[in-house]
């Protein structure tokens, strides 16, 4: 193998994966890859089971069936410190401890490199810096997380996962809360940490045409499986995007950025 294929190699591997709650798979035979610097969006119908499948990626819940790797290592036989110094989840929504500040919280997101009662290095508090600055919550870190908004909140949020500088990074609906300005602040983060920092980054959205704009491999689930997976070109055909939505599209390429966009085709149109 030669050192730019091993480069290319993903960081996390899901393979054969059944997942789903109490023994009932809502997606089955899943595939996943995420591959260092590129940044890979799953889209679905609610309910198909993505944020499921990303938990399950994350070593949240266990998978019915299949594996998951981490670099190579089982993430079922890893602890959680070793575990997140290797890959970062934000979830769809936290619990907001209360009385804490932005700061203290993203401080938090060093705990994998330094544990419970060690002091902070130098190394943490850039971390933590670089992680308010590129999710624009710097102003913020000395307010109450309690008293923010929930595009706020969401930012520092965001931060935390940040501040963890894991080479894996899972974010479920990130966007949640935000405002159209910050959603896209949040997708060029995702964006320069995949291609100036080499991350690998997983991501689920619900937004299409976002979708097509910052993802590198878009993954369609629907049906309790995957429709198809690839390059936005391919993956977002307006037949792929029927069968897993039942929504008659239009995607047009804007002539401008050369992104594809998808509308909604007006029912007269769509039965033609």
């Amino acid at each position: 193998m030669s050192a730019e294929d091993a480069q290319d190699e993903p960081r996390l591997l899901a393979e054969g994966l059944d997942v789903g709650h109490a023994g009932r798979p809502v997606l089955s035979g899943v595939g996943l890859a995420l591959r260092p610097g590129r940044v890979t969006v799953l889209v679905g119908p609610n309910g198909c089971g993505k944020s499921t499948l990303l938990r399950t990626a994350a070593g949240l819940i266990p998978p019915l069936a299949g594996s998951v790797t981490l670099d190579g290592r089982p993430v079922a036989g890893l602890d959680r410190r070793t575990l997140s110094r290797g890959l970062a989840f934000l979830p769809q929504s936290s619990l907001v401890p209360a009385g804490v500040r932005v700061a203290e919280l993203v401080r938090h997101g060093r705990y994998a490199h330094r544990g419970a009662f060690a002091r902070h290095t130098d190394e943490d508090t850039e971390a933590v810096t670089w992680a308010l600055e590129v999710t624009d919550a710097a102003p913020l870190a000395e307010r109450r997380l309690d008293e923010l908004s929930g595009g706020e909140r969401q930012r520092a949020w965001l931060a935390t996962v940040l501040a963890q500088r894991a080479g894996v990074l899972l974010l479920d609906e990130p966007t949640t809360y935000l405002d159209l300005r910050h959603q896209f602040e949040v997708l060029d983060v995702v964006r320069r940490l995949a291609r100036e920092h080499r991350i690998a980054c997983g991501v689920v959205l619900h937004d299409l045409t976002q979708a097509a704009a910052y993802a590198d491999e878009v993954m369609v689930l629907a049906d309790g499986g995957t429709v198809t997976a690839g390059p936005p070109d391919t993956a977002l055909t307006p037949e792929v995007i029927h069968r897993a939505f039942g929504l008659r599209v239009s995607v047009l390429r804007d002539p401008g950025t050369g992104h594809l966009a998808c509308f909604p085709l007006p029912a007269a149109d769509a039965a033609r």
